[in-house]
């Protein structure tokens, strides 16, 4: 493999969780290489919040001040393509990217985040990140007593129900289909005047991606400003998985405090390791598995 083929680290995904990992790692003079496909899963939402100095930014606009800083050290590559490949080599591991090219590294980085997997209904993909929404905590405020729906079942929905009625007294969780809650919990949401709504959902009514009704199979129109929504997901990149890693029950990257799989020499960060979805969480676990690398080669050399 060409020389210039060769780095320290390569980093999956170059959105906010890997160009935090980045940079700590370009400040402690890495090679690093950043593949990045450019399809970050926020790439609908208008407003980024919750995340200091950044509050109401739009994600776009963070990841390339983000971009911009990381990429004044001199010893950080990009590379705009899609990872496709990987493999365990005696003195590191080697990522495949569709073009053909082979790159080798001591160390990986997988920030690449999760894929959401959206279901069968009208309009839902469209006001994703807009309107349908994942959390009251990056979103929630600007919705805040408004009439809104929740899209979930079971201990899903009660959770976000229980979170969302801190910020709006009109809360009805739509199941989309047969409720299943226990006793206890239809008991609950009957104490906090939640009703269940069990008729199948086909169509969520919007302009450019803000909702105003959504429609029942039985032709029932409910008229809400926002609505949650609790979807499955698959990891963004299947590398991980054919180089071993595991994954928790949720179906993220299993990683321990620093941010390590269960694959020596192989860390996670960010969405795909984590079930709190923000950027805020992202930089921070990003910023331990860079810190974490680093120590790791330190450790290898001096040790």
């Amino acid at each position: 493999m060409k020389s210039d083929h060769l780095f320290d680290v390569i980093i999956i995904g170059g959105s906010y969780a890997g160009l935090s990992a980045a940079m700590s790692l370009g400040r402690s003079l890495r090679r690093v290489l950043i593949i990045d496909s450019g399809l970050p899963c926020n790439r609908q939402t208008p407003h980024s919040h919750n995340f200091l100095t950044q509050d109401g930014k739009t994600p776009e606009e963070i990841a390339e001040i983000s971009k911009e800083q990381v990429a004044k050290y001199p010893t950080i590559r990009f590379y705009d393509g899609k990872a496709i490949d990987g493999r365990k080599t005696e003195v590191g591991f080697e990522i495949s990217v569709a073009d053909g090219e082979k790159f080798g590294a001591k160390k990986l980085i997988f920030a690449s985040g999760i894929k959401d997997i959206m279901p069968d209904i009208k309009g839902f993909s469209e006001c994703w990140g807009i309107s349908v929404i994942h959390c009251p905590y990056c979103h929630g405020y600007e919705f805040r007593k408004e009439k809104t729906g929740i899209i979930a079942n079971g201990d899903k929905a009660v959770h976000i129900a229980s979170l969302v009625s801190n910020l709006t007294e009109d809360v009805s969780i739509l199941t989309s289909g047969k409720a299943l809650f226990t006793t206890e919990q239809l008991a609950k949401l009957e104490r906090n005047k939640i009703p269940v709504i069990e008729t199948e959902i086909t169509e969520i009514v919007h302009e450019n991606g803000h909702l105003s009704s959504v429609i029942s199979k039985d032709g029932t129109t409910t008229d809400f400003t926002t609505v949650y929504a609790a979807i499955p997901f698959v990891q963004h990149s299947d590398i991980p998985e054919k180089l071993g890693c595991a994954l928790t029950e949720s179906g993220h990257l299993q990683t321990d405090v620093m941010q390590k799989t269960n694959i020596p020499g192989v860390f996670a960060c960010g969405d795909s390791a984590s079930m709190m979805r923000s950027v805020s969480n992202a930089v921070t676990t990003g910023n331990i598995a860079g810190a974490m690398v680093n120590m790791e080669l330190v450790n290898e050399k001096f040790g």
